[in-house]
């Protein structure tokens, strides 16, 4: 039996006082402590401990340039928790006053409760508005996190945009996921401009549905939205496509290191699978930032195209949690065979890098073939990581 559940059910099935213990054919689509990977601190905060981890370990992943920054794991915008952070986020903001900060409730979604700020009065009155005194609560309400903004965002038609890609886990330990093929791009309906005149639109920054759908240019055809494979075709035409595959092997890089960060502190139930909504944002130099990882992407949706995808997508899903259509068996190994994948291809497995002897350099797409630990392959002068171990 396959439970569909909310992430507030899954908190109460998992609960030491409420819950209850599943039995060997109920599965679930939800780790019972996802939230270490999609509430927006905790994402943070495991990717800086995982990068913490690298460096102690004195692994070539977590090498740094003459600036300090990572090589290889510069992927997520720099991030403070307020109220915890404030000081630092002070310090950090004082060293380039003319940036500009999003801020983001930890547990919210869909755009809510998210501005912009670009001075340090803003934060002040945010602090007053929202009923905190001080800096000094820790209250899980009032925790959010604020951001570098990107605001050099890559532009097509003059428009910000980002990437949902579906992402589903099979199991942490050993590490296995798969990426959907079909994700795609949401674009603002208001063309962007970083003038600070503009930080209140959030037509203009936001590219959640849930945001744009009210804006008077939505187009309720398209919804305002574009299949990965389209932007994969446009960025060949215009930037070539070697960029455009060096782009794609970042974006996947990132996931799979997200899930590596988060892998050795998930609850790994036999239970549960999970199918996560990425959100990448790609600037005008072509870098991917990670913004962050929902454990209940939407699934309505807003277009015929949309209902198609959205629904080969929850049919695939289910293929591979239960192949066949057979009773579930949460003792199973987990390795559908490739006819089951629909439109999912492996991304990384854990269990096959280790048996290769991670012996092979890395020759065609990141997650498919591994590379020696550590291995390097020159790229236009820059040295880049060929490694998935």
């Amino acid at each position: 039996m396959i439970n569909w559940m909310s992430v507030q059910t899954i908190r109460n099935v998992f609960s030491v006082e409420t819950g209850y213990r599943l039995s060997d054919d109920q599965i679930v689509n939800h780790f019972p402590n996802h939230y270490e990977l999609t509430r927006k601190d905790l994402m943070v905060k495991n990717i800086k401990r995982y990068r913490k981890e690298l460096e102690k370990e004195g692994s070539p992943l977590a090498e740094k340039d003459e600036n300090g920054k990572y090589l290889y794991l510069d992927f997520v915008p720099v991030t403070y928790m307020l109220p915890a952070d404030y000081n630092l986020f002070v310090e950090e903001f004082r060293k380039s006053p003319s940036s500009t900060w999003i801020m983001k409730p930890c547990g919210k979604a869909q755009g809510k409760g998210i501005f912009l700020i670009n001075k340090l009065s803003q934060i002040k009155k945010w602090s007053r508005d929202s009923k905190t005194s001080s800096f000094v609560s820790q209250s899980t309400k009032e925790a959010y996190v604020i951001s570098l903004y990107i605001n050099n965002p890559l532009l097509i038609g003059g428009r910000k945009f980002d990437l949902r890609l579906y992402v589903l886990v099979s199991t942490y330990r050993p590490l296995r996921c798969y990426m959907y093929k079909l994700g795609f791009c949401r674009f603002c309906t208001v063309k962007y401009t970083p003038s600070t005149s503009e930080l209140d639109n959030m037509f203009v920054h936001l590219t959640n549905v849930a945001i744009q759908k009210h804006g008077e240019d939505y187009n309720h055809i398209h919804g305002g939205k574009w299949t990965v494979n389209n932007l994969r075709l446009y960025l060949e035409s215009t930037r070539g496509k070697e960029v455009t595959s060096k782009l794609f092997d970042e974006i996947h890089w990132i996931i799979v290191q997200s899930l590596k960060a988060v892998a050795p502190v998930m609850n790994n139930d036999k239970h549960c699978f999970e199918c996560y909504g990425y959100d990448i944002i790609i600037d005008d130099k072509l870098k991917p930032w990670l913004i962050e990882v929902n454990a209940s992407p939407s699934l309505t949706s807003s277009t015929a195209n949309d209902r198609i995808l959205k629904y080969n997508l929850i049919n695939d899903t289910l293929n591979i949690a239960v192949p066949n259509g057979e009773i579930p068996d949460c003792k199973w190994n987990k390795s559908p065979p490739k006819e089951v994948l629909g439109n999912y291809e492996i991304l990384y497995d854990e269990e096959l890098a280790q048996g290769d002897g991670a012996d092979r350099e890395l020759r065609s797409r990141p997650g498919q073939s591994l590379g020696p630990k550590g291995g390097r392959s020159r790229d236009s002068g820059r040295t880049v990581l060929t490694t998935w171990k």
